[in-house]
């Protein structure tokens, strides 16, 4: 038996409230007020569009509350969208003062006399991206977009032509096991002429529609890095607010990507992470105690001597670049930010063109209503204003940067120095550079000498002493999230047996 829902037409949804959907719902709810407005005074020929129903929806509680980021900001997008940002308070936690690169050993902590040219950070902010999303979440509001929290998407809706005409959002009141509860609620079905997918990384609707319409064809594989952080309260001003370090080495081998920040945030709280790229070799790393053993490194021990841990958190990046990038629309559909694969992995930046893309998708969105016409031919105009921006001349710039460290460390510095120089040419010569996909890096267990996938072969120098270092028990108690005991799986082995059969 079909099961009845609730429809709800609008004209155009934001799936995700991220900055890159949060930005073109902003830009596009603008654009429309000021069209209307001068067409109704005489001051542009055409006809009104009247009042047109844009809407955000998003799986947390609020605005923000899905958003992980203590990060380096540049506001280039931002002052685009908002040009006095500064003056109508965007929550900025301080301008960057002081820029820092250093390469750890073991035991030392070596500091470069000049910072790489893609980690300069002079007239960037520190910022909180929960902090800032919640911000722009307002301005949306007060320009008459709908926003739905706890509103998640769970699939894309197609007509008879594989033209995408809305989005689902997730059934309420499911147990574990599937089955309907006394509580139970269908999602609803939002029928939009134009659907925007900016879920962030890997989102699940946007790797479906990918796959569905093949939209990557022709693409490098997306490479993904895990970033793992807390946040410490420091008892003193020995770290001070503005300054950002960035480092390399210690703890990652030579052969995983990885890197670690330090950021001085405000009232003596310190950000702290650490990447670890998730196409590794070694199939015994982790993430999270990587991040331990960065820690206790003399230089970040010291550092953190006598403060608190606060709070904690991890977020997937889209490492790929400018290759990896899928096309970005279809009949009815784009594709921005994160989804899209539009942050610089050789900066660590992607809000700035985050932002941009939300933008140029909501100048495309517009000229579709004016036009009336949502198809793909129309909608890829969205591809031209992003190949003329300069999210792709940033992009292109470092379009090789992650492939060259398939090669380990060494090499894939200097292939950055190379690309650098020669306007991204992987090793100085190639346009393209062939990324494999994260999963075909990794080895068996018994090529490292592994026995029986014992994780505690490759970390037998770490403790969690509950001071400096934390087990994940501890650290996801401090993430602050809360869900439903009973509540259906969010994560799928699809295939149980794989340790088994493959990894040995």
């Amino acid at each position: 038996m079909l099961m009845e829902r609730e429809s709800l037409e609008m004209d155009v949804v934001f799936v995700g409230a991220g900055p890159a959907n949060l930005s073109g719902a902003l830009h596009l709810a603008r654009l429309v007020a000021e069209h209307n407005e001068a067409v109704t005074g005489g001051k542009r020929e055409g006809k009104s569009l009247g009042e047109i129903q844009i809407a955000v929806i998003e799986k947390g509680s609020s605005v923000g509350a899905h958003i992980l980021s203590g990060a380096v900001m540049d506001p280039r997008g931002l002052a685009e969208l908002i040009p006095d940002f500064v003056e109508q308070g965007a929550p900025l936690e301080s301008p960057v003062k002081e820029d820092h690169f250093l390469y750890l050993t073991p035991k030392h902590a070596i500091r470069s006399p000049i910072n790489p040219p893609p980690l300069n950070n002079h007239g960037y902010y520190i910022v909180s991206l929960n902090r800032l999303t919640a911000w722009l979440g307002e301005k949306c509001d007060e320009a008459g977009v709908n926003i739905f929290p706890e509103f998640p998407g769970a699939e894309m809706l197609y007509d008879a032509d594989d033209r995408v005409v809305g989005v689902r959002t997730g059934d309420k009141g499911i147990d574990k096991e599937g089955k309907r509860k006394a509580n139970f609620e269908p999602g609803v079905d939002l029928l939009a002429r134009v659907t925007v997918l900016g879920e962030g990384v890997r989102g699940s609707l946007t790797k479906k529609l990918i796959q569905r319409l093949g939209l990557d064809e022709g693409r490098e594989p997306q490479v993904y890095s895990l970033g793992v952080k807390e946040l410490w309260e420091l008892p003193d001003d020995r770290y001070p607010t503005g300054r950002v370090t960035h480092t390399l080495g210690f703890p990652s081998d030579q052969w995983t990507y990885g890197g670690g920040w330090i950021y001085g945030m405000q009232n003596r709280v310190l950000n702290i992470g650490y990447v670890t790229g998730l196409d590794y070799r070694d199939p015994l790393i982790d993430p999270h105690a990587e991040f331990q053993r960065f820690k206790t490194h003399p230089f970040v021990a010291r550092l953190l001597e006598g403060g608190k841990m606060i709070r904690y958190g991890a977020k997937a990046i889209a490492a790929g670049g400018w290759h990896a990038v899928p096309r970005l629309h279809a009949d009815g559909v784009l594709i921005v930010g994160d989804s899209g694969g539009f942050l610089n992995a050789a900066r660590l930046k992607g809000i700035h063109s985050a932002i941009k893309s939300g933008m140029l998708a909501a100048e495309t969105i517009f000229e579709a209503l004016l036009a009336e016409d949502f198809s793909a031919k129309k909608l890829q105009s969205y591809e031209r204003r992003v190949k003329d921006s300069w999210i792709t001349r940033e992009l292109r710039q470092y379009r090789n940067f992650h492939a060259g460290f398939r090669h380990g460390r060494w090499l894939g510095m200097a292939n950055a120095g190379l690309q650098y120089m020669t306007g991204g040419r992987a090793w100085g010569i190639l346009d393209r550079d062939h990324q494999e996909a994260g999963h075909e890096a990794m080895q068996k267990l018994s090529v490292y000498g592994y026995h029986g996938g014992n994780a505690a072969q490759r970390y037998t120098d770490l403790r969690f002493d509950g001071t400096l270092t934390f087990n994940k028990v501890t650290d996801v108690y401090h993430a602050a999230v809360a869900h439903d005991e009973d509540q259906p799986a969010h994560l799928h082995v699809l295939d149980t047996n794989v340790c088994a059969t493959r990894c040995a």
